[in-house]
């Protein structure tokens, strides 16, 4: 196969970072661009020696220009302690980020994804979430920022399909976890496993029985491939995501059984506009090209307390 130049945005990030080695080992010339807002150059500090991966340190929300045939548009802080923190850069990001990576595409006629996310569900009235319903999201809301700003970047991004005929791929990401996630992210996974390791109490938002279903990355990565693969004809957008569901205080007692740790459990108050209920209903990526998650939680949840207890070691 000829060598394909992909740029990775947002590269040096948890998901980046595996898609970025997954790409390298396609035989591809990756181009891992990444402002490290959130990004880690530790998270690609292996594939560094490699010849074909180049890494250039951009803001997206700056224009850019040189050759690609693909594109995966990954840039943007994805949990809500980083992306409320400049809660204006962090929708621009989303916008910016998705025009200029568009832009480029229909320069070069390249292929471009983009990472869109279940959170354009909001608080879902509609149980589990199909492609098909619209969402119940709060315009102006703390949450907002990320939320509208992923909708408007699939927006975007049909109206370059219809208009200029620019090859998209759109995935609506559910929780995801694993190795190179930041343990300082402040998301479920990542909060109860760093309190349980350091013999903290962990925080338990709400009553704890609001739920979320958990991919693990590796599964993940397997399904942004096949969806970038897959005929021209089918743009998503595609739900990918773990449909096992669990409550927070299901994860929480699964990870102090896996750590064996003597942690107790704090209530603390709900943050806002948090959804009660998120849980993908992936019949269409099954249909499209047989993708499922293979990695129970159990296991994937081993695998990331491994890797959390490697950085703590350091």
């Amino acid at each position: 196969m000829t060598k394909k130049t992909v740029l990775v945005t947002g590269g040096a990030g948890f998901l980046g970072s595996h898609l970025c080695k997954a790409l390298l080992d396609r035989g591809n010339h990756v181009i891992c661009m990444d402002n490290f807002f959130t990004g880690r150059m530790k998270n690609i500090e292996v594939l560094k020696s490699n010849p074909d991966f180049d890494v250039m340190i951009h803001d997206v929300i700056q224009p850019y220009s040189f050759y690609v045939d693909e594109i995966f548009n990954l840039a943007c802080p994805a949990s809500p302690p980083h992306y409320q923190r400049d809660p204006i850069a962090t929708y621009k990001t989303s916008i910016f980020g998705a025009l200029n990576a568009l832009e480029l595409a229909d320069k070069w006629n390249a292929k471009v994804f983009q990472s869109s996310t279940s959170e354009v569900y909001g608080d879902a009235l509609v149980h589990p979430q199909p492609e098909t319903y619209w969402g119940n999201v709060n315009p102006h809301g703390i949450r907002s920022c990320y939320d509208e700003g992923k909708r408007g970047a699939e927006t975007l991004f049909f109206d370059f399909h219809r208009q200029h005929g620019t090859k998209i791929k759109v995935v609506r990401i559910f929780n995801t976890y694993g190795p190179h996630m930041n343990p300082e992210d402040g998301r479920v996974v990542s909060n109860f496993i760093m309190q349980a390791l350091r013999g903290e109490d962990i925080t338990i938002y709400g009553d704890g029985k609001q739920t979320r279903s958990f991919c693990y990355v590796d599964d993940l990565i397997r399904g942004f491939l096949c969806l970038m693969d897959s005929d021209d004809s089918v743009t998503g957008p595609v739900n990918m995501g773990n449909p096992g569901e669990f409550t927070m205080l299901e994860l929480a007692q699964k990870v102090i059984a896996l750590t064996g740790s003597k942690s107790k459990l704090v209530y603390q108050p709900l943050p806002g506009d948090d959804p009660k209920q998120r849980r993908p209903d992936i019949t269409l990526a099954g249909k499209l090209f047989g993708w499922k998650p293979e990695v129970m939680l159990d296991e994937g949840l081993k695998r990331t307390i491994e890797y959390f207890k490697s950085q703590l070691a350091q």
